[in-house]
């Protein structure tokens, strides 16, 4: 499991991306089609990862919401 930051993107994409795994970045037309993008990403990330046999970050991010 891992901790994913999504928002409106400038180009009225939304972006979506994964804090733990520097530069996991990815987008879609819409929310769904963003974290569908997402998790292929990461699944790529960590299976480049793996392949390569370097460590795979652990998910070192806890998300909370702040009213202000």
């Amino acid at each position: 499991m891992r901790q994913v930051v999504i928002y409106p993107g400038e180009d009225k994409y939304w972006v979506a991306e994964c804090p733990s795994l520097p530069g996991c970045i990815s987008q879609g037309n819409s929310k769904e089609e963003a974290i569908a993008n997402i998790r292929e990403a990461i699944e790529g990330y960590i299976a480049v990862l793996e392949e390569d046999k370097l460590p795979v970050p652990p998910e070192r991010f806890e998300t909370i919401l702040v009213a202000v």
